[in-house]
């Protein structure tokens, strides 16, 4: 039998059921402003904040949130958004198991989508909490947006790739390829182009080109358009870079551009090229495969823009020049086929003309000298200067045996009884034929020059014994120091021109009473010989080309072909150049040092040619140290 109660005792039971009514609402009052604060607390918090349910639900999110990522809490609770794609779906799952496993997710690495469609990369750290903490069991996340130091860190990445490879391209074409490569990828797009300005021609072409069809970038590459038919030039014009998220709204602007490149832009984005103070060019990229383009994708193509455009013109110029060089060596090519053409159509008139003037001589020889002595004297010295030029020439071109002179004696060989029977009837000289076979090898045989060992000492004091006599007219002061030298390996002929050419050029620029020196001497054991004047010296300019050939120190008017070794005779500016190509040959160095004369520093000044006869020399000393020429010559090195 149950006792009954008695009111004392039922009124101790309500007073403890008070007791426990009043604990519970302090509790309630109590996790309430826990609430409150904890949502204060999350609603200040600078990092998106979002708590789920064990379901999954959404039951909170703070405004960071909504600010960082664009959803709202409503739009969040539907389920229906894209905030997690859908590719990273397994990934979450998994990480959501680990959560509940560990209680904690301490950092994680992932992906989320804003609701303008833009994917943020962002870190994620998750913590579980059971409903006696926050009134309901769930997960709590922080999330923390690193898409832009993320991008930063990239692009530093980037431009230490690019600025580190540019060097590796001295092509233009190779170089602007690789830009349009590393742009393609970097913003992931369909394609990237390189686009110069043609500034003469107000139209662009496109050196530089990558997309996902082959057969199309080779042929974007034929294009050029002019500059008002496509958005790019509205960027070249203004300088200001372009993002266009829906090009199809610019279809109709840009007609000729969408029917020549047989593309369907859906976006792209544009930035100038610059070079010191103009726009070379601009960066284009097109057809973005993710979402659209953003302000950090041209903020990332500005900088590419600011690393490669000097890389650009820089490329450019070498192409240019290598243009150029072609050009010159084309020309270069065409020059010595005419040198060589004039070489060989300058034997057989030369050596017929100079053989007429003999038999004319001997025609004269009873006429009186002073009705034609000068004249024939003129002629043989003019005929004398262009075999000379015919054989500097010949050395020049390293001339083999001439094809004529092969001919001649073939055809002399082949008809040899035939001439023997003509040329005895008609001079009755039988030794006539051999006559005419030697004159024909005189003219057209090269000889075989084969180096021999020269002591350039004994050398040159014998040569200088030989062409004394050629400028014994001129009034000069010669002084030699020829020491003992190692000997040298050379053709004897090669070294009686080089020798030659140096003293006759020493001479015709040297006045009278002036001063020549001519020195062997020994300089890291090899042999050297210098040819010294205190002549006129060569101006600045001129020194850079004295070596370049048939290019001559005097002004084109004042220039004269007079006899050999007179002061300022004029030459045809070949004997250096031969003196130059026998420096390639036979291995040895030629170089210059010249001071122009103080008192005749212009071109168009003019020596008296006379030391005594000039107004500004007191004393010959005056002169000696007034300017001059010297020619050091390096055998072996």
């Amino acid at each position: 039998m149950i006792k009954k109660a008695t009111y004392e005792e039922l009124e101790q039971r309500v007073a403890m059921l008070e007791s426990r009514v009043a604990a519970f609402e302090r509790n309630e009052a109590s996790l309430k402003e826990s609430e409150r604060r904890y949502r204060a607390l999350l609603d200040f918090a600078p990092y998106p904040v979002a708590a789920f349910t064990l379901k999954g639900d959404v039951s909170y999110l703070n405004p960071a949130f909504t600010e960082v990522f664009g959803w709202t809490f409503e739009e969040m609770s539907t389920g229906k958004t894209e905030f997690i794609p859908p590719e990273l779906t397994p990934e979450t799952s998994e990480k959501l198991k680990e959560l509940f496993k560990e209680r904690t997710v301490t950092r994680y690495v992932t992906r989320r989508r804003a609701k303008d469609g833009r994917f943020l990369d962002v870190i994620a750290r998750g913590a579980v909490f059971s409903k006696e903490e926050m009134g309901v069991a769930g997960e709590l996340v922080i999330f923390r947006d690193i898409t832009r130091e993320k991008r930063v860190a990239m692009n530093n990445a980037v431009m230490l790739r690019i600025s580190l490879a540019l060097p590796n391209y001295p092509d233009l074409e190779d170089l602007l390829d690789y830009i349009a490569v590393e742009i393609k990828r970097l913003m992931n797009t369909q394609g990237a182009l390189v686009i110069l300005l043609d500034d003469e021609r107000k139209e662009f072409f496109f050196p530089g080109a990558a997309s996902d069809n082959d057969a199309a970038t080779r042929r974007i590459k034929e294009i050029r358009l002019p500059v008002d038919s496509m958005a790019s030039g509205n960027v070249v014009k203004t300088g200001k870079p372009a993002i266009v998220n829906d090009a199809f709204k610019d279809s109709n602007l840009y007609k000729k551009r969408d029917m020549e490149f047989g593309y369907s832009f859906n976006n792209y984005v544009l930035v100038p090229v610059h070079s010191s103070d103009r726009i070379i060019g601009v960066l284009a990229a097109f057809n973005k495969t993710d979402g659209l383009f953003e302000q950090t994708d041209m903020e990332l193509l500005e900088m590419i823009a600011g690393t490669v455009g000097l890389s650009i013109e820089n490329a450019r110029f070498s192409d240019e020049l290598k243009k150029s060089h072609k050009e010159l060596t084309s020309l270069d090519r065409a020059k010595g086929k005419a040198i060589n053409h004039l070489s060989h159509e300058l034997k057989t008139p030369v050596a017929i003309f100079s053989g007429t003037l003999n038999i004319l001589e001997k025609k004269l020889e009873n006429l009186p000298d002073k009705t034609w002595k000068r004249s024939m004297e003129r002629s043989q010295r003019n005929v004398r200067r262009l075999k000379r030029l015919q054989d500097e020439i010949n050395d020049i071109i390293l001339e083999k045996e001439s094809g004529t002179g092969t001919r001649l004696s073939f055809l002399m060989d082949q008809c040899a009884d035939l001439f023997e029977d003509t040329l005895e009837n008609e001079s009755g000289d039988p030794q006539v034929l051999d006559r005419v076979r030697e004159r024909i090898n005189s003219i057209f045989k090269i000889k075989k020059n084969r180096p021999e060992t020269i002591l350039l000492n004994d050398f040159v004091n014998t040569r200088m014994t030989g062409l004394a006599p050629e400028f014994s007219h001129r009034n000069l002061n010669i002084y030699y120091t020829l020491d003992p030298v190692p000997p040298i390996s050379m053709p004897v002929e090669t070294l009686e021109k080089i020798t030659g050419g140096l003293i006759k050029n020493a001479v015709e620029n040297t006045p009278d009473h002036g001063r020549i020196g001519i020195i062997t001497e020994t300089r890291d054991n090899r042999a050297v010989l210098k040819v010294k004047d205190h002549g006129i010296g060569i101006l600045k300019d001129h020194r850079k080309r004295i070596f370049e050939g048939f290019f001559t120190t005097q002004e084109t008017t004042a220039y004269s072909s007079g006899t050999a070794f007179d002061f300022n005779a004029g030459g045809r500016g070949a004997d250096l150049l031969r003196m130059r190509i026998f420096s390639e040959r036979y291995g040895f160095s030629i170089r210059v040092r010249s001071d122009r004369c103080k008192f005749i520093p212009l071109k168009t000044d003019i020596c008296p040619g006379d030391i005594e006869a000039c107004p500004f020399c007191e004393t010959r000393g005056t002169c000696y140290q007034s300017g001059g020429s010297v020619f050091t010559v390096t055998f072996g090195g």
